[in-house]
């Protein structure tokens, strides 16, 4: 039996659209738009946090070749701390479905809330777990932005980022009070802030 959603549900120049790292304490939020191909039909798309490693790995090259478009998009730390995670979001949204080098009649997003767009749009709650676009745009960004902390294990060592992709797990958690923050931690997340602000205190306590 072929799992994954009914590719019967793809409808023509309907954008699905979803982030990747809304919940981290580092590193940018990624989101992707994906227009699908009724004509080639993509099996096994779910839901991203459904799939295996590997799996996505896979789907994520054959929704590049067969998709009509799409586009990866990002907002970055700076901005996250200067406009929130919610606002960050919505504006990574937004490029995401500018980025489409097709315009599309409809753009269906994940979750509760649209982002304000340029085409008619829709949420979908629990959508990458009914929407084959939705489920495709989940899979470009959680592979990118997954990529992108592996990454990042390298350049910052001790923090364990490559496992845990930046979430507050205990490791990180104790990794972060104990080396402070890099570069790439949203000091606008409350542990992020009480690390940074526990190193400064004792920096001035030395002067």
């Amino acid at each position: 039996m072929q799992m994954g959603l009914d590719f019967n549900l793809v409808e023509d120049l309907v954008a699905g659209v979803d982030e990747v790292g809304r919940g981290p304490l580092c590193g940018a939020v990624v989101t992707a738009a994906v227009i699908l191909d009724p004509s080639r039909p993509i099996l096994g798309l779910n839901d991203s946090k459904k799939l295996t490693e590997a799996k996505r790995e896979a789907l994520f090259d054959e929704i590049r070749e067969k998709a009509l478009s799409y586009c990866i998009a990002r907002a970055e730390v700076h901005e996250i701390d200067q406009l929130n995670i919610l606002q960050a979001t919505m504006l990574a949204m937004q490029r995401a479905v500018e980025g489409l080098h097709i315009t599309p009649k409809l753009a269906l997003i994940d979750g509760n809330r649209c982002p304000k767009l340029a085409v008619p749009s829709a949420p979908v709650v629990k959508g990458d777990s009914q929407v084959p676009a939705i489920a495709a745009a989940s899979i470009l960004a959680k592979v990118t932005r997954d990529r992108e902390m592996s990454a990042f294990e390298l350049i910052y060592p001790g923090y364990g980022i490559g496992g845990h992709k930046g979430y507050p797990t205990p490791v990180h958690l104790e990794a972060l009070a104990r080396l402070g923050p890099t570069p790439i931690h949203r000091r606008s997340f409350a542990p992020v802030r009480a690390a940074w602000e526990a190193r400064e205190g004792a920096s001035t306590s030395l002067i």
